[in-house]
């Protein structure tokens, strides 16, 4: 199999851009290489050229390029600050009579959503909530209905919190736990990409968008940051990576503290 080529990789960078808006700099040259040999190496192709033309006529190839290309990191309770903040701030003021709204936009395998759900149940009581979780990546969103992980991922769960909502594994699942029935319940999977129109969510009390947006060039982090600011409520919040900013974007919400941005108005 021939090495990836400059332009072989501006070909694939073109297709994130259209597709996800994920920008892929000469840099990610060897990762990129490295997520579609297998997939070349499958379909009995010889050149990262090729595989780029048989894209462009197999949609469901196209869809695993994207998922593949996809970045993927988390963990559970990552940013421990957020989870403070939501826990202390925002839940703890909250007593209005309707669900309270989560949108975990670019959930990857679900730690980022499940986290949510553990704090949502232990701090809301018997008060309604819901969790939305997305991604772009069809691989990952399977991954994440299943809930189950490799115990080694239960490390930042607080004790109670792993006692109460997850599950040992046993016999075949030796090694893994699984999000428990009464929690994953709560929360519900679609695919959605955040570069296109969105369809149809409702609105929500918080978003989080982490570590997502510094992928994006400046006029899709603006349009992005638009299309989830209009659907926070008055008083909604939006979280960030602690390595991104929404400086510029012109997108109608308020920083609180780095990483956490308010839709001022009634909540």
């Amino acid at each position: 199999m021939e090495a990836i080529t400059d332009n072989e990789l501006l070909g694939f960078s073109r297709l994130m851009m259209q597709a996800a808006g994920i920008m892929l700099p000469s840099t990610k040259k060897a990762l990129v290489s490295a997520r579609l040999s297998r997939r070349l190496q499958a379909l009995g192709l010889s050149s990262y050229t090729d595989y780029l033309t048989h894209l462009q006529r197999d949609g469901a190839e196209r869809q695993r390029a994207i998922d593949l290309l996809t970045t993927n990191e988390t963990y559970f309770f990552r940013e421990p600050r957020h989870f403070a903040f939501l826990g202390e701030r925002i839940l703890a003021t909250y007593d209005a009579q309707r669900p309270f709204r989560v949108w975990s936009a670019a959930c990857s395998s679900g730690e980022e959503p499940y986290s949510v759900a553990m704090l949502l149940a232990e701090r809301l009581g018997t008060r309604p909530w819901e969790v939305l979780a997305s991604d772009i990546s069809t691989r990952v969103l399977e991954q994440a209905r299943a809930g189950v992980y490799p115990m080694e991922r239960a490390e930042k769960i607080p004790p109670p919190y792993l006692k109460r909502y997850c599950l040992k594994g046993v016999g075949a699942h030796d090694g893994h736990f699984s999000i428990a029935p009464v929690l994953r319940e709560r929360v519900t999977f679609r695919e959605v990409n955040l570069n296109t129109n969105l369809p149809e969510l409702g609105a929500f009390d918080l978003i989080l968008l982490r570590n997502v947006m510094i992928y994006f060039d400046q006029p899709t982090k603006r349009q992005v940051c638009q299309r989830l600011a209009a659907l926070l409520r008055p008083g909604g919040h939006l979280f960030v990576g602690h390595s991104e900013s929404l400086n510029g974007l012109d997108c109608a919400l308020r920083m609180v503290q780095p990483a956490v941005y308010r839709k001022d108005g009634a909540s």
